[in-house]
């Protein structure tokens, strides 16, 4: 299903995407040295049920998953790309961290991702693979616009990832968000220009550009959710949920929203 949104729709979608950018800030900077993962669970837990909003992961048992999720949010570690349940394990200094986190409010969902390093370390290949998801994600939100096409965005999100020389793996990519979190169309990370459907005014997709270091082979964790890089490489994840208006373009999830 593609839901195509109305003004008043746009306007609550507006203020859950702000919503989604201002816990996933929150975090970040709650996220050091010491945190447990389990931690950021219950953190975000009481942020969303202080917003009034609801969780769209607690209940969510997609096919590809040992469901239902049963947490609030997915932290992915190092080597675990997407999916992360939280678990019991405490952050060290140099970790790259990756949040994802879509919630629902006002009966419209936002999704949103991004990924970080713990601590004062700056491991180089972790640097390189947060800035190169994140100038993805920017490079697929530029190529969208209205009377544009699917593929337009696929194809920048590729090129910026193919330009950094890493593989894709286009099992799992972005998507159309609106009432539920997950809809119609799929949005590959890599595609032709000129390409599939149609982008209309009042349609919102998440574009979620990630990557592992030396693979695009993924490996399920025992835990039947996680989902982790087949040679135990570095991974980077970045998501923003955007709205096709009539004028461009509109970042919901931006920070400091």
């Amino acid at each position: 299903m593609i839901e195509i949104l109305n003004a008043p729709e746009l306007a609550r979608a507006r203020e859950t995407g702000a919503l989604v950018a201002r816990i996933l800030q929150e975090l970040k900077a709650r996220s050091t040295v010491g945190t447990n993962l389990l931690d950021i669970d219950r953190w975000t837990a009481e942020m969303i049920a202080d917003a009034g909003a609801l969780s769209c992961y607690v209940d969510y048992a997609p096919s590809f998953g040992r469901g239902p999720f049963g947490h609030y949010i997915c932290t992915g570690v190092n080597d675990a790309v997407l999916h992360g349940l939280p678990r019991d394990y405490t952050l060290v200094d140099g970790d790259l961290l990756s949040l994802d986190l879509a919630v629902v409010k006002n009966g419209v969902a936002s999704d949103a991702a991004i990924s970080f390093i713990v601590g004062d370390a700056r491991p180089a290949e972790s640097v390189a693979l947060i800035e190169t998801t994140e100038r993805a994600l920017a490079a697929g939100i530029a190529a969208a616009r209205p009377g544009g096409r699917l593929g337009d965005i696929s194809h920048a999100i590729g090129s910026v990832l193919h330009a950094a020389g890493y593989l894709i793996n286009t099992d799992f990519g972005g998507h159309g968000i609106g009432s539920t979190m997950h809809q119609d169309p799929h949005v590959p990370n890599v595609g032709r220009p000129g390409r599939g459907y149609k982008l209309r005014p009042g349609l919102l997709l998440a574009l979620e550009p990630w990557v592992m270091a030396d693979t695009d082979q993924l490996i399920t964790d025992h835990d039947g959710w996680t989902l982790r890089s087949a040679t135990g490489c570095r991974t980077a994840h970045s998501e923003h949920t955007i709205a096709i208006t009539a004028d461009g373009v509109e970042v919901l999830t931006a920070r400091g929203c």
